[in-house]
């Protein structure tokens, strides 16, 4: 079975004369012809994995190849998963906001910024409130101003249509 360009090289893939050998159980044999370590891995069923190239000579192990892609290919996969990925959350207000409300949509700003997402603040204008805007802006600033603490302004309040919006992200 060929082993993929970009992956290590395996048995009669290296092609250079002597090897650094290291045995199926860890050990180190140490500098031995490759056909010898080559032999040695068939002998046990194995195979023989560059691992490191770039040393001289380069060292290899003797080892089960796909078992080994199988344990990479699970690390990479785990941590993968406990990565979080960034999601922008929006959070919207009007103009006429009460105060009780804004302390609960600055609540869950709080807890979206805490979660590692960005959160999207945005003031929605209707009517004749369009004639306010810095009403709005207020609103933001406001915002802004209560989650200081944890949140920096990536981008100030800024209007587009009727709605004003403010882009907050963690410290």
């Amino acid at each position: 079975m060929p082993a993929p360009a970009t992956g290590p090289r395996i048995n009669e893939r290296i092609r250079i004369r002597e090897v650094r050998l290291v045995d199926d159980e860890g050990k180190q044999v140490g500098v031995v012809p490759t056909e010898q370590a080559l032999a040695m891995a068939q002998e046990k069923g194995l195979d023989l994995v560059e691992v490191a190239p770039n040393v001289r000579p380069p060292v290899c192990k003797i080892m089960d190849f796909g078992k080994f892609k199988y344990e990479q290919n699970k690390k990479a996969h785990e941590s993968s998963r406990k990565q979080h990925k960034t999601k922008l959350k929006t959070v919207r207000l009007r103009p006429k906001t009460d105060p009780h409300m804004m302390e609960i949509r600055v609540a869950q700003a709080r807890e979206f910024l805490e979660r590692g997402d960005k959160v999207l603040v945005m003031v929605m204008f209707r009517g004749r409130e369009m004639a306010h805007q810095d009403i709005g802006v207020g609103l933001c600033n406001e915002v802004a101003k209560r989650l200081d603490e944890l949140a920096r302004v990536e981008q100030p309040p800024r209007t587009e249509g009727r709605r004003m919006s403010m882009l907050l992200t963690r410290k």
